[in-house]
């Protein structure tokens, strides 16, 4: 799967991360910061789930309509167990983060729900 990690998830994920397979971005490594709304039309552009750890997404997707190809938003999740958690999700809810789906995950608990984008 395509995904474009937010310079707010450790970096220390895209390895791990490519190696189950996916194609990983980290905006972390961009020369400047585009911002939240750059950052996730730059994901739906590519069709990149966009994984962060910033609840701003959630509200441009939500509240203001932008298109995305899909988040996942971690909550509380230390550095050292993104790169987990983040395969746990992108293997269980695949169909689901292609069908533009937000999830927020946390080291209990995964919730999501669909886009109607």
């Amino acid at each position: 799967m395509k995904i474009l990690l937010d310079t707010c998830v450790s970096g220390n994920a895209i390895e791990e991360l490519v190696d189950h397979g996916h194609d990983v971005l980290w905006s972390g490594s961009w020369p400047k910061d585009p911002g939240d709304v750059e950052i996730l039309v730059t994901a739906h552009k590519d069709q990149r789930v966009l994984v962060t750890v910033d609840k701003d997404f959630d509200e441009l997707a939500v509240l203001h309509g932008q298109l995305h190809s899909g988040i996942i938003r971690l909550v509380n999740v230390p550095a050292r167990e993104q790169a987990v958690l983040c395969s746990h999700i992108l293997d269980k809810q695949v169909q689901d983060l292609l069908n533009g789906a937000i999830i927020t995950a946390g080291r209990q608990q995964i919730r999501g729900c669909q886009s109607e984008n």
